[in-house]
């Protein structure tokens, strides 16, 4: 046996167990969708990191620096700063106005029927985009560790897939927060010690280092080429509407953050609202050491491993991989694919369960059923059975992708998707009294079609290179993009604002006016949380 396989199965043994014991104390519909909330303040912070700190983060931006220095170091900057976003404006009153899901915010003083059936739409596309960037991520990297020749990339996106639906199936979010923690654990020491062996490679010296990435050379179209990686313009450039590319990017990683579903639901897991301002503490300690490591994870393989062959090792998104290789060989190489792969086994096990939980019960309990209370186990059994929907269709697109698409790419697009739809009505409907249903209906819808019609009509999509491009599919969309920018965000979301306000406009609804009041006392006070169980 390989150190890698070796590494690999021991991670999943050890999750297996934790879910095994999950499963006996997930019967319940609380216990299965918010761990009976008694997860405390660090272990949230902690599980919420490991939740945030993607593939997109270990893998995607480490190529992106890798590949484009400056320019890539924006998602990083991106990523941190959205969660200042979420301390401020979201963490408290979700927590306090809400039960399992977003929408249960949206309906607490809305028609809840209309606004449950959008919330649940939007927070499974929402995921589903999120989880086909960390399926990529999973199968490039199992099929670079254990050869192509024993495990292909579809084989790897398919075992991950079921690996993921068991942890939700059986275990629960219980389990998939200790998941989150051990993960997030070994993601922080991984990424420690990786720092430290750049930096000794430069002997301790950040000015060698930065000296280094001054003079990247690599090979372009078969001519060799010096560029200094910490100038700007490598990605985004004046040519390609990079300065608005690079803004658009911004607004859907600040604010895209606040309407992730999967991070959303993880502040129902905790007992009371001072307890979510503690982890979101936690999550902003640990997700900001992390980001700041990623300048020597993409730095460091620019100039250590090269960006010649870690795009001949498996594309831009194998770069830490490939340095943790570089500096201390195959050992180290398997232990940080097998925390990379840890990664992504925790972060689609909590968006599984975010999306299944949506459609249990803003779905078929608040909408099919129209609210009647249903017989004991019967939400969390629909739960466990859109968890295998959900899966399979991140695997299926995922296979089609093909593990050459950039997965820190893949997910900013999901963050302008909740940016559009979901942020703008949570934002809404806390703050402003003439607030009404047709709002929220005509926000979600309209940031939800703006952003995906958008992200179809833009480079993205339409006139991609050859290697990101859906197979059988290139012919149709290599034309010229109708929409310039990569992200949607800087049109999308404010399409998503005025969709909101514009719907609101249309009717008055005094039934939302006069609970506006009461939202906001329990919002910001607590008061009456305690019945949301």
């Amino acid at each position: 046996m390989t150190p890698a396989l070796g590494m690999f199965l021991l991670f999943v043994l050890i999750t297996l167990v934790i879910t095994w014991w999950a499963a006996r104390k997930s019967q319940s519909a609380a216990a299965f969708f918010t761990a009976s909330r008694r997860i405390t303040g660090w272990q949230n912070g902690v599980a919420v990191a490991g939740d945030y700190m993607s593939a997109a983060s270990f893998l995607g931006i480490a190529g992106l620096i890798a590949f484009y220095g400056y320019d890539g170091f924006m998602f990083s900057v991106g990523w941190l700063v959205a969660y200042l976003t979420v301390l401020l404006v979201v963490a408290e009153p979700l927590r306090n106005a809400g039960k399992y899901t977003m929408a249960d915010v949206l309906a607490y003083r809305l028609n809840p029927r209309p606004v449950r059936a959008m919330a649940a739409l939007s927070t499974i596309t929402v995921s589903t985009f999120y989880m086909i960037a960390q399926m990529v991520g999973a199968g490039a990297l199992v099929a670079l560790l254990l050869g192509s020749s024993h495990v292909s990339y579809q084989a790897a996106v398919i075992g991950v897939g079921i690996l993921m639906i068991i942890y939700v199936v059986f275990g629960g979010m219980l389990a998939t927060t200790w998941v989150q923690i051990i993960k997030a654990i070994l993601l922080m020491g991984g990424t420690i010690l990786l720092s430290l062996l750049v930096l000794a490679h430069f002997d301790w010296s950040l000015s060698n280092f930065f000296n280094a990435v001054t003079h990247v050379t690599y090979h372009d179209k078969g001519e060799l080429v010096t560029k200094n990686f910490l100038d700007p313009g490598l990605r985004y450039t004046a040519a390609n509407h990079g300065a608005l590319d690079l803004i658009s990017l911004g607004m859907a990683l600040v604010f895209g953050t606040a309407g992730l579903p999967h991070i959303l639901v993880r502040f129902y897991t905790v007992p009371d609202a001072k307890t979510a301002r503690v982890s979101v503490v936690w999550a902003m300690a640990l997700i900001g050491s992390f980001y700041i490591m990623t300048t020597f994870l993409g730095f460091g393989a620019a100039t250590i491993v090269g960006r010649d062959h870690i795009a001949s090792h498996g594309g831009n998104n194998m770069s830490a991989p490939l340095l943790a290789q570089a500096l201390a060989g195959d050992i180290f190489f398997a232990f940080i694919a097998a925390i990379a792969f840890a990664t992504i086994l925790a972060v689609v096990a909590g968006l599984t369960i975010s999306a299944s939980t949506s459609f249990a019960h803003d779905f078929y309990t608040a909408v099919i059923h129209k609210g009647t209370e249903r017989s004991p186990g019967e939400e969390v059994r629909v739960a466990r059975i859109t968890a295998f929907f959900v899966g399979a269709i991140a695997i299926g697109v995922a296979i089609l992708l093909g593990k050459d698409a950039n997965v820190a790419f893949l997910v900013a697009l999901a963050f302008a998707v909740a940016a559009s739809a979901n942020l703008p009505v949570i934002v809404l409907s806390l703050f402003w009294k003439r607030f009404n249903t047709a709002g929220a209906v005509a926000g979600l819808a309209t940031g939800l079609l703006a952003s995906l019609v958008l992200i179809a009509l833009s480079p993205s999509i339409m006139k991609v290179d050859p290697p990101t491009v859906i197979g059988a599919a290139r012919h149709l969309i290599q034309r010229p993009p109708i929409f310039p920018l990569e992200n949607p965000g800087i049109l999308s979301i404010p399409l998503g604002f005025l969709g909101a306000i514009l719907g609101t406009f249309l009717r008055r609804e005094p039934e939302a006016e006069a609970r506006f009041a009461e939202l906001l006392v329990r919002a910001n006070t607590g008061l009456g949380a305690e019945k949301a169980l």
